[in-house]
């Protein structure tokens, strides 16, 4: 995953933040919109010497619309929070990475772990991450999860899994899994993992390229599952309908990515999603089936080192170019279309989290491009999800040792 220096360091510098944050959250404070003494645009870029490919394509215009916005805990004492998804009730079904699902009462009673989750690989960035269900869940209560499961010889991989809620939330059911990234790999890192829907009778699930060089070069490779987008069956096997792409995988989508953890539709239901890039180059990408959008052969950031990533190119020929670009990096997890009546100057806006940024990241579009962009709540912690709830407030997930479940509504 993008980071602001390396994991360790950062999560260690947050901790405190977090909970001074966490505290103020619980007594009401309210905090104001964009921060716009910060000036986010500013700040020098860590690949010097890079330049866009379009204009709009990086750093733009910061948009001061003055809203303040109030926040309010829903649920305190989650360990790591990775994913949610919104019941019918109000309720939240929320995963925590060390391997617990919990529901979260509309109320905020926080619920014994779920039985039935399978076991996983809770190291590094691996764990039990998203999880999603269906407008259907009322009748069926199915749910959809992902995960970083352990295989043999020490190796591991992104799957998918499925089972059936019991009525008193306590147990799933019927477990089965429906999915397995391959090949494994012995690596704790870039599981990418979120799922969506696409309102046809598929699901996107999608997958990273397990950080460590040799598996980065497999984001290339149309018979790995390694940096791609796939699109399946919610039962199993690849979509029914999926587009033919020649040597592929039959589930593939898109390939040429780092590692993904935010994934949406928009209003007129076209995917998209967000990617952590090396030291820069975070993406903002509308992946399109038979689609290569470059990593590692281009982008728009360098390696941790300082080198160059590959020939340090950030366009070729059959490769995709990134909607939008960060640099510096705002290590982006989880992305929403705003779609609510409690935010109306919001509407059709992407709103991404932030997690070493630290910050609730939102951007206007306007055929297809990027227009405008507003950070808020500096300092909440490390945001690693974002939905809209049916009211219309937006819902946070901070990971955090002590992460909460946070609700933001408009100051008045």
């Amino acid at each position: 995953m993008s980071v602001l220096t390396s994991q360790s360091l950062e999560h260690a510098a947050s901790r405190a933040r977090a909970r001074l944050a966490l505290a103020l959250l619980c007594i009401g404070t309210l905090l104001a919109g964009p921060v716009v003494a910060q000036d986010f645009n500013a700040a020098p870029p860590n690949a010097k010497g890079q330049t866009p490919a379009f204009p709009g394509q990086t750093r733009a215009p910061e948009i001061t619309d003055g809203v303040k916005l109030k926040t309010a805990v829903v649920a305190s004492g989650l360990e790591r929070p990775w994913g949610m998804a919104e019941l019918p009730d109000g309720s939240w079904l929320v995963t925590e990475r060390p391997g617990r699902l919990r529901l979260v009462a509309a109320d905020g009673r926080l619920s014994a772990p779920v039985k039935g989750v399978p076991a996983v690989m809770a190291e590094g960035q691996g764990g039990l991450l998203d999880v999603a269900v269906r407008g259907d869940f009322a009748a069926t209560r199915r749910v959809w999860w992902t995960y970083a499961e352990p295989r043999e010889d020490g190796k591991n991989g992104t799957a998918v899994a499925t089972g059936t809620l019991s009525p008193d939330g306590a147990a799933l059911t019927g477990v089965k899994v429906i999915f397995r990234q391959q090949p494994g790999w012995a690596s704790r890192g870039h599981f990418g993992s979120r799922l969506v829907f696409d309102g046809k009778g598929a699901l996107f699930v999608t997958l990273g390229e397990r950080m460590l060089p040799q598996p980065r070069q497999l984001a290339q490779d149309i018979t790995t599952d390694l940096g791609k987008v796939v699109r399946i069956d919610p039962e199993g096997g690849p979509a029914k309908d999926n587009p033919k792409i020649a040597g592929a995988l039959p589930e593939i989508w898109s390939w040429g990515h780092r590692n993904l953890q935010g994934a949406a539709l928009d209003p007129e239901g076209r995917l998209w999603t967000v990617e952590h890039g090396p030291r820069g180059g975070d993406e903002l990408n509308h992946p399109e089936s038979g689609k290569n959008y470059g990593w590692p052969v281009i982008t728009y950031g360098i390696d941790y080192s300082g080198r160059p990533i590959g020939d340090g190119i950030t366009a070729k020929a059959g490769m995709e170019q990134p909607v939008y670009y960060w640099d510096p990096v705002i290590a982006p997890s989880g992305l929403v279309f705003y779609e609510g009546d409690l935010f109306p100057g919001w509407n059709g806006s992407a709103l991404i989290g932030g997690l070493g940024s630290q910050y609730l990241v939102r951007l206007t579009l306007k055929d297809g491009k990027v227009t405008g962009e507003a950070r808020y709540l500096h300092g909440i912690g490390r945001v690693r999800d974002v939905a809209v709830a049916r009211d219309g407030a937006v819902m946070l997930l901070t990971d955090e040792a002590d992460g909460a479940l946070i609700r933001v509504t408009p100051e008045n």
